[in-house]
């Protein structure tokens, strides 16, 4: 029987000198699906690059089932693949089990009593069982229609589809391929909300193993029966058993006992610190001797000399053991602390959209933005939300229609993909270029440590470098911000930290995205779209 177990021992990986992963272990079986969580740069990718054997450890073993399946950023196909030949790709495997299956049952007809005949007969059967092989057509139609690719003709190259077509190609391969080893790195960027549904339902289903990074909250506690907290908290990484809010809730209990034994265990040190300079070298906490009582006095002497002397040896030794088992000091969490908008308010819209058309992309008759607005933007892919959402920032024009924009008003929005040129540079002096002197650093705003603002931008991950492209944006803070996609590439907790400052900021905040836990906790106004057109505006909780 082929191995199944997926395992890693002492994983060590180093980029540049810098220690991603330090010793990190991990064991997933048959039916368990682990999401993988943690800060930007704690190594959620690299450990999938790693699990798949895209990339070679520095340190450690791996064993992996010999059906393995990574999620790619990338097709593994030329841009002349057919789509009909990635599903025939797909299906390779599947249907080299059945040949091999039905020679095997020929053979084993021909030889009942064979018993080595039979065993291989038995594995390639629960082999068959494992990988879906009497409904791989049908699922490889019903994976294209969910996914929304149906709709494409079967001789169309890989090259004259779009890149969330190819990416949501890449996903449909695997799930049709259906590996005994799933690893899958966002797996939900570009799916709307029916598609990912779909993923969600069919990954519970699957017999083998998977191992996910996502930043979609719902999609996490929707699949995951065991939670890996990849941040080195209390001596490195954490396994939580549960869904996704099981693991927000342990996190936080957790915390506080940390915090809450290491305040005891310094005040106990405080204590017992005194207790061997001072309290335990006193006698009777320094009573004078009775002027008549010289003589016990000098004959006890000696009993109190011991007295003392063990008194302190004893506070010493519980000091020298505290000392050396103590925990930790609780980690400073990189906290959010910046302005998403200015405090600008206005009597009349900030921004008016009207008679807008981008043609076969958008189409909307009026829009008006107050300054003060909450709008949610949300529609299926292709819809035409980020199209909206750059032509209210100005970044692009309409062919026909105007954006009027009220005396004063600044605009800023974060893009769903960053870059910067010069990427050599450290994030600190590409963030002065673009920002300014005269601006709060990267760590006051919260969103890069000390450590990360002096790596060159090409050392930092996805997530990372889209942190520094919002602290360029929030050095001086507009008066309204769109966000297209927050969540994406960003740390859970961060998401969660924009998620309560939008309560806060004063000005105006436009934000179009799939996140379904987000748009759960929406206060405000939310335009749907269909096709590029606006077909309702409505409060979220209608």
């Amino acid at each position: 029987m082929p191995h199944e177990i997926l395992r890693a021992i002492d994983l060590v990986k180093i980029y540049d000198g810098r220690r991603v992963l330090d010793g990190l272990s991990l064991t997933a079986s048959p039916g368990e699906r682990i999401g993988l969580v943690g800060e930007n740069g704690a190594g959620k990718s690299t450990l999938l690059r790693l699990l798949a054997g895209v990339e070679e450890p520095d340190g450690g073993t791996l064993e992996r089932p010999v059906d393995s399946g990574f999620l790619a950023q990338e097709l593994p196909y030329s841009p002349a693949t057919t789509l009909q030949e990635a599903i025939d790709d797909a299906l390779a495997l599947t249907l080299q089990l059945s040949a091999e299956l039905s020679r095997t049952s020929a053979e084993l007809a021909a030889k009942p009593d064979d018993p080595v005949v039979l065993a291989r007969y038995g594995d390639l059967l629960s082999r068959a069982e494992a990988a879906g092989l009497w409904d791989a057509e049908s699922r490889a139609e019903k994976v294209l229609d969910r996914l929304g690719l149906s709709g494409i003709a079967r001789t169309t190259s890989l090259q004259a589809i779009s890149g969330g077509q190819r990416s949501r190609l890449a996903l449909a391969v695997l799930l049709i391929r259906q590996p005994r080893a799933l690893l899958l790195d966002e797996p939900t960027n570009h799916l709307d909300d029916a598609a990912t549904v779909f993923v969600e339902e069919h990954l519970r289903t699957l017999p083998g193993t998977v191992v996910l990074a996502s930043h979609d909250r719902a999609f996490l506690d929707a699949v995951c029966t065991t939670v890996i907290d990849l941040d080195p908290s209390r001596g490195g990484v954490t396994r939580y058993g549960g869904s996704y809010s099981h693991y927000l809730s342990e996190k936080q209990k957790e915390r506080v006992r940390w915090e809450q034994q290491y305040a005891a265990e310094q005040a106990e040190l405080h204590d017992l610190e005194h207790s061997v300079t001072v309290t335990a070298r006193e006698v009777s906490h320094g009573r004078p001797m009775r002027d008549n009582n010289k003589l016990g006095y000098d004959r006890l002497g000696g009993r109190v000399e011991k007295q003392v002397s063990r008194r302190v040896r004893n506070a010493q030794r519980r000091r020298d053991e505290l000392e050396r088992d103590q925990v930790a000091a609780p980690s400073q969490l990189l906290t959010f602390r910046a302005s998403l908008t200015s405090a600008t308010v206005i009597e009349e819209p900030a921004l008016t959209a009207t008679d807008i058309v981008v043609p076969r992309r958008l189409t909307i008759e009026s829009l008006e933005i107050t300054s003060s607005e909450r709008l949610l933007v949300t529609g299926p892919n292709g819809a035409g939300k980020s199209t909206l959402l750059s032509v209210l920032a100005g970044t692009l024009h309409p062919t026909s229609g105007s954006v009027e924009v009220a005396d004063g008003v600044t605009r800023k929005m974060l893009l769903q993909d960053v870059s910067f040129a010069r990427a050599q540079r450290s994030a600190s002096s590409v963030y002065r270029e673009h920002a300014g002197d005269d601006v709060p650093s990267l760590m006051e705003l919260g969103l890069l440590s000390e450590t990360q603002a002096r790596s060159p931008v090409a050392h930092l991950s996805v997530g990372q470098r889209r942190r520094l492209a919002l602290a360029i944006l929030l050095a001086s803070p507009p008066d309204v911000l769109l966000l297209d996609e927050p969540s994406n590439h960003l740390s859970l907790r961060l998401v969660e930290e924009l998620e309560d400052a939008f309560d806060a900021a004063p000005g105006a905040l436009i934000v179009a995205t799939h996140d379904r836990w987000l748009r759960k906790r929406w206060d405000g106004r939310e335009v749907r779209l269909l096709n590029g057109a606006a077909k309702e505006f409505v409060p979220l909780s209608a």
